[in-house]
């Protein structure tokens, strides 16, 4: 089964033809790559997935089910991740803040739970063997 399957895909904009009929089937444990030319509309393709922005013609389908993603919520809770091309921190931060910005977890909705955030963020390392000072 397909993990992922964009059929038929297309972005435009005044002038400018983003993406054009695009197609992509991605299978469980897989690895793609999207190259091209600069405009080419690789960020473009990728921003349509994470739902940064909207494909004015095509279907995105995960695990089976079409989908309609309105935003980067939608996606991460299909389990859709992005990596930006220009990754902004925020540089007063602290690298577990950078990690877990956007999706704290917390208690009573408004106190973030920094000592879980950590032990996750180190559990994670661990497991991809990266050295990770989150502090």
């Amino acid at each position: 089964m397909n993990v992922l399957e964009i059929s038929g895909v297309e972005k435009k904009y005044p002038g400018v033809i983003a993406n054009q009929d695009v197609s992509l089937q991605v299978r469980e444990a897989s690895i793609h790559a999207i190259i091209g030319e600069n405009g080419a509309g690789k960020s473009t393709l990728m921003k349509i997935l994470y739902g940064l922005i909207r494909p004015d013609a095509g279907s995105i389908r995960a695990f089976g089910n079409e989908v309609n993603l309105k935003s980067p919520q939608d996606a991460i809770a299909l389990g859709i991740g992005m990596v930006h091309q220009h990754f902004k921190l925020a540089d007063n931060a602290t690298v577990l803040e950078n990690v877990i910005l956007g999706s704290e977890p917390t208690r009573f909705g408004f106190l973030v739970k920094y000592d879980e955030a950590r032990e996750k963020l180190k559990e994670i390392s661990k497991n991809y063997g990266l050295e990770i000072d989150p502090d």
